[in-house]
């Protein structure tokens, strides 16, 4: 195994870190505004896999150009949990809201396992098969398509929050949710708002991630932990640092699987976690409390 083997391993790792961090970008938006850790996160990911998985299927959609459809579908769906049930919960001690958003996940799992049965489903598109070479190094093009495009919503999210009236007014509710109320933001609608973001970032990984594995129902509790790994990694709350932790993972992932087996390579981003804890607590990049 020689130098250019390495670096085709990491820019694999890397290409694939990104979409792992968009996926855990939704997480993080989420508890980074509502102080909620929504433990259904993998399932509703798992929901947008097989919903561009029938796109393909039925409409000859493939994930990519679905993704606004599918993003745009989990928000609707992130938008009405949260403002019909997770809402009451709010002032809910911690373990009752983990009771509520694990029930949650238990039963989207049982329902996707009642319509689509326990079997893996994945899509075959002429790219899966095809490769970029840049100099020494061999991309493969669906992996390159599904970073740029991580990438590209990545930044539009950040955008939102930085330009739009709506994402001040969030950012100003995750500061001081007092102090909104008293200026009169409308605290619970952009808690739902936040939520159905959080949700529609899932759902574009979700149709990027098809891209790359397959999907099953009982996948969802496997990036549930993926999910959580990589916002501790970053820090809680922090945008970047859920893409910095995606980064980090999909590396250590895709070196020790090179390295030792593939079937370690979990081991390896709970040794991650491990030392991020250790070294840092509140995360790379995330704030002291």
């Amino acid at each position: 195994m020689d130098a250019t083997f390495f670096l085709n391993v990491t820019s694999s790792g890397l290409l694939t870190g990104l979409v792992y961090g968009l996926m855990a970008l939704g997480l993080s938006v989420i508890f980074g505004v509502m102080r909620v850790v929504n433990f259904a996160h993998g399932d509703l990911m798992v929901v947008a896999m097989y919903a561009a998985f029938l796109l393909f299927t039925k409409l000859g959609i493939q994930p990519v150009p679905a993704l606004p459809l599918v993003a745009g579908g989990l928000f609707v769906v992130g938008y009405l949990l949260q403002r019909v049930l997770i809402n009451r919960f709010l002032g809910a001690t911690e373990h009752i809201q983990f009771l509520l958003l694990l029930s949650v996940a238990i039963i989207i799992t049982n329902v996707v396992l009642m319509v689509f049965g326990p079997d893996a489903r994945n899509i075959q598109l002429d790219a899966s098969f095809e490769s970029y070479s840049v100099g020494p190094l061999v991309l493969d093009k669906v992996r390159v398509i599904a970073a740029i495009t991580a990438g590209g919503v990545a930044a539009l999210l950040w955008a939102f929050f930085r330009y739009t009236t709506t994402g001040t007014a969030i950012r100003a509710c995750a500061d001081n949710p007092v102090g909104a109320r008293v200026v009169g933001l409308d605290v619970e609608k952009l808690y739902a708002v936040t939520f159905g973001i959080g949700a529609a970032c899932v759902g574009a990984a979700g149709c990027l991630l098809l891209l790359l594995v397959d999907v099953h129902p009982h996948l969802s509790s496997d990036y549930t932990l993926l999910g959580f790994i990589i916002v501790i990694l970053g820090g809680l709350g922090s945008l970047g640092g859920a893409l910095l932790g995606g980064i980090l993972v999909g590396l250590s992932e895709a070196l020790s699987g090179v390295l030792i087996a593939p079937s370690l390579k979990s081991m390896f981003s709970f040794g991650l976690l491990i030392l991020v804890l250790l070294l840092r607590p509140q995360g790379i990049l995330g704030k002291k409390p």
